[in-house]
C-alpha cells in the first residue's frame, strides 16, 4: 500500500510540475511572433525568437528614438517575473506594437499561457500557445 501511495504521489508531483512549466517557446495570440521564456538570475524573462514579418523587423514604435532602429529579434518583451504561488508576477511586458511597457503577470491554464498586462486596475489578457 505504501508503494502504491508513493507511486501515485510521485506521478502527481511530476504531472503538476509539467503543467506549470512556462519555460520554452510560445506563439503569441496573434500568431505573429514566437517568444522564448527562460530563467536568468532567478527571474523569468521572454525574448522574441521569431517574427512573421521577418528577422529584420525594427522596433519602430519604441518611445525611445534611439531604439527605433534596433531589430526586434532577440528583444526581451517579458522581464523580471518571479513565481508567486501559481503565477509569475512583478515583472514587465513590452508591447512592440505601441512601444509601451506594462506591469505583467503570467500563468499556465491547461496547455495555454495566459499573459496579462496592467495599467493601474485595467488589464488585458492574451492566450499564448506552446510551440
Amino acid at each position: 500500500m505504501k508503494r502504491l501511495f508513493l507511486c501515485f504521489a510521485l506521478t502527481m508531483m511530476a504531472w503538476m510540475g509539467y503543467a506549470q512549466d512556462i519555460m520554452g517557446k510560445w506563439v503569441t495570440e496573434a500568431g505573429d511572433a514566437q517568444v522564448e521564456i527562460y530563467e536568468q538570475n532567478g527571474k523569468v524573462n521572454g525574448k522574441i525568437v521569431w517574427l512573421s514579418k521577418g528577422p529584420d523587423t525594427k522596433d519602430v514604435h519604441n518611445s525611445d528614438e534611439k531604439l527605433r532602429s534596433r531589430k526586434l529579434m532577440g528583444v526581451n518583451i517579458l522581464s523580471g517575473l518571479s513565481k508567486k504561488k501559481d503565477k509569475w508576477e512583478g515583472g514587465r511586458i513590452y508591447n512592440p506594437k505601441n512601444g509601451k511597457n506594462y506591469k505583467c503577470s503570467i500563468w499556465v491554464e491547461g496547455k495555454e499561457l495566459k499573459v496579462r498586462g496592467y495599467i493601474g486596475f485595467l488589464y488585458e489578457t492574451q492566450t499564448w500557445k506552446r510551440k
